[in-house]
């Protein structure tokens, strides 16, 4: 666990001390490196835990998530290198420091054995996310939208560190193993239902659960690149993992609790992607359609069984590399054309051939094309969930179909149509934007030929 921890914590006076023309260089070389060594991680095991310590500990749940958020950092430096191109010295360095800082956090949050641990580095990545999005937003309306991702989360979390001390004060241990052993079960009393509720609802509003994810949708526009990245890849994630940790804590879950959670959630897949087809703003489109894959993670994660824990887990995966995916797509778009409204940046193919392509096989992914891993995960929840209740056949397929018209939308107003007569001259893609986009792809073409990486179970 500390091979990688340390590494990372040492890139902070690598990326203050680098000499200016090196600063890039040293600290995507050396997160890159991180990510490579972070790969043995993913090296099945019959142990419930791999590496455990006293504090932490890496199982089938946690190490596909470990991996994508190591991966992702050298992603979000490359992504964000245009973006800071006439930025002061200064301000590089700590952009790089913040985007660096958030790392450490999110990897004890998926690996840390203790509730609490967990709990304090859930929280401590809204910092670094903050002032992201505070200082290097694009809109004015950063500010509300900051302020809208703060005091959504920290509202929904007070009932979760509430609870959280509580059970300590039942079973007299916060240790995540100890407590699958205790199993504090749940009775139909109030104040286990309430306890229940708090639980998740810090999570729910993370995920985020529709009806609780205003904050997504401001949040993702206002944000620069590095930090849209970073919410769909890698906080959003958080929410799900959090949820099948906790779910796993309260069995069996009461009726009263899982019911209104997996109807909001289904209600809310369907909802957001009806949302997606009348979106005029593409980094809006990109943010909703989230909403709606993570609508699926959460309602497989409530049913609680062996095929629907699968399916969450090996959703969240590719739908971090291909929303991470698209939106750097959408900012190479905005980069050239100034604007992220469809219809002032259409018909980019023939100005951009091979950016086309890239968008092709990112909106392939998106929509589940046969054999990508996200077809594999969205016909397991389907099928965990129909085996849970026959009606729900009828919303996640809607919502699947839903989902294959507006990504069809989106490639087809960004692609095709006549050029708009503004956009006279565009500078061309790079090579940096290409590898970008062949580090994000490769690990999604990858997995397909061993789903079982990924798939949450030994």
């Amino acid at each position: 666990m500390l091979k990688i921890i340390i590494p990372t914590i040492m890139l902070l006076p690598l990326a203050l001390l680098s000499r200016p023309k090196l600063m890039w260089t040293n600290t995507t070389a050396h997160s890159l490196l991180i990510a490579t060594l972070s790969l043995q991680w993913l090296a099945p095991t019959y142990l419930p835990h791999k590496n455990l310590t006293q504090w932490a500990g890496i199982d089938q749940l946690s190490s596909p998530l470990l991996v994508l958020s190591c991966w992702l950092l050298p992603l979000m430096m490359m992504a964000s290198q245009n973006h800071l191109q006439h930025e002061p010295l200064p301000r590089k360095r700590i952009f790089i420091s913040t985007l660096i800082a958030v790392q450490p956090f999110i990897i004890l949050a998926f690996s840390t054995t203790d509730l609490m641990l967990f709990y304090i580095s859930f929280e401590a990545t809204l910092i670094p996310t903050l002032i992201l999005i505070t200082r290097w937003g694009n809109q004015p309306e950063r500010l509300s939208a900051g302020i809208y991702l703060l005091f959504y989360t920290l509202i929904s979390s007070l009932p979760l560190l509430i609870t959280i001390l509580s059970l300590h004060t039942q079973t007299g241990t916060l240790h995540l193993p100890m407590l699958n052993l205790t199993h504090p079960t749940l009775t139909n009393s109030w104040t286990d239902l309430l306890s229940g509720l708090a639980l998740l609802t810090a999570f729910m509003v993370k995920a985020p659960l529709y009806g609780l994810h205003l904050w997504l949708p401001k949040a993702h526009v206002e944000a620069p690149i590095a930090g849209s990245m970073l919410l769909a890849a890698l906080l959003l994630k958080l929410g799900g993992y959090g949820i099948m940790r906790v779910t796993m804590l309260m069995t069996p879950t009461s009726e009263l609790l899982c019911y209104p959670f997996i109807t909001l959630a289904l209600w809310g897949a369907l909802m957001t992607s009806s949302i997606c087809l009348r979106q005029t703003d593409l980094k809006s489109l990109i943010a909703y359609s989230s909403v709606s894959h993570m609508g699926l993670v959460i309602a497989a994660s409530i049913i609680q069984t062996h095929w629907s824990f699968t399916g969450a887990m090996i959703l969240m995966i590719p739908h971090g590399l291909t929303s991470s995916m698209l939106f750097c797509l959408a900012n190479t778009n905005y980069e050239r054309t100034h604007s992220r409204i469809l219809i002032l940046a259409r018909g980019l193919q023939p100005i951009l051939p091979l950016m086309g392509t890239w968008w092709l096989l990112a909106s392939l992914t998106n929509m589940a094309l046969p054999p990508t891993t996200n077809l594999m995960a969205e016909i397991t929840i389907m099928t965990a969930l129909f085996n849970w209740s026959p009606p729900t056949i009828i919303l996640t397929g809607t919502a699947s179909f839903l989902t294959a018209s507006y990504t069809l939308f989106m490639l087809l107003m960004t692609q095709r149509g006549t050029t708009p007569p503004h956009i006279t001259s565009t500078q061309n893609s790079s090579t940096r934007e290409h590898l970008l986009m062949t580090l994000h792809i490769t690990p999604l073409l990858l997995l397909i030929l061993k789903p079982e990486l990924i798939s949450g179970m030994p």
